[in-house]
């Protein structure tokens, strides 16, 4: 497949997938904790990925080592316990539209740390998207208390933490095959996560009402939305850009907001214009400066 349509393909099939993830890990909620949900998605989605890396640690240089463990902790193992921490006390919905904060982090971490030029409408554009998550963050639209919005500031952080990952991928780790970086990422996460999953009452939580429920929902988010989905993103990093690969949170809050509806969550025209916001701001940065750079090509 020619590589522009498949990095198109590959954009559309994460944000269904991504898009999901935050309704998934409301069904985990209702049985078992913040904690143990993030540990069961880790736990599994690095039993999914573990046949595709044994005996193959060669492969990768030491010097790729540090930089591994970075993306596993930063884009997948942190993330899987702050989203479901954030959703204790406020939508998925939400969670997802908050979410699209990724490519403005995406880009201001790569001014400061990766030597990423800085255009004046990028400049703008992380203006406006930083404005619209404070509409988000600190509106009181519908049924959102104000009060939790620290718990909103859970998925701020759990973005920054992706924005730093998605930099990393791009480069420090593109030479690396995406299915070996993808398994040995996400074991620096899954490994602690299984042994922390196992101190807990986990097991005694498998005989509630609705436990099987809530279990499949997070397994199904471990397989798709942690390991195949990071295997398809990593993937996507190698054959584009740090920038384009994250404009995937485009997509993602409104396959997010749907799921929301579709569950009985309440979406305040305040979040929408926040929603609004940021992505204009991601507008700006990512398509304004791909219209700038064939011009200047021609």
């Amino acid at each position: 497949m020619n590589t522009k349509y498949l990095s198109y393909t590959l954009i559309f099939i994460l944000a269904v997938i991504w898009g999901s993830s935050f309704i998934l890990m409301k069904k985990g909620l209702e049985v078992f904790r913040w904690d143990q949900v993030g540990s069961i998605r880790m736990a599994i989605s690095f039993l999914v990925l573990l046949p595709f890396i044994i005996g193959k640690t060669k492969q990768i240089k030491k010097a790729d080592w540090k930089f591994i463990a970075l993306s596993g902790l930063l884009g997948n193992g942190i993330p899987s316990f702050l989203f479901p921490l954030s959703e204790t006390r406020i939508d998925s919905a939400l969670a997802g539209i908050i979410n699209s904060l990724t490519p403005l982090f995406t880009l201001v971490t790569g001014l400061l740390f990766f030597h990423t030029r800085l255009a004046a409408n990028r400049l703008a554009g992380v203006i406006i998207g930083l404005a619209g998550a404070l509409m988000i963050v600190l509106g009181k639209p519908g049924e959102f208390d104000s009060s939790n919005a620290l718990y909103s500031l859970h998925v701020v952080t759990a973005t920054l933490c992706y924005a730093f990952s998605v930099n990393i991928l791009r480069h420090k780790l593109s030479h690396i095959d995406a299915i070996l970086l993808t398994g040995f990422a996400i074991a620096f996460a899954g490994i602690p996560s299984g042994i922390y999953l196992m101190a807990t009452d986990f097991t005694s939580r498998l005989h509630e009402p609705g436990a099987l429920v809530s279990l499949v929902s997070i397994l199904i988010l471990g397989i798709f939305g942690t390991a195949i989905s990071t295997f398809l993103f990593n993937k996507l990093i190698k054959i584009s850009s740090a920038l384009f690969a994250s404009s995937v949170t485009y997509f993602i809050p409104f396959v997010a907001i749907l799921w929301g509806i579709g569950f009985g969550e309440r979406i305040g025209l305040m979040h929408i214009a926040g929603l609004v916001a940021i992505l204009g701001g991601v507008y700006l940065i990512k398509v304004k400066s791909e219209k700038r750079k064939v011009k200047s090509e021609k």
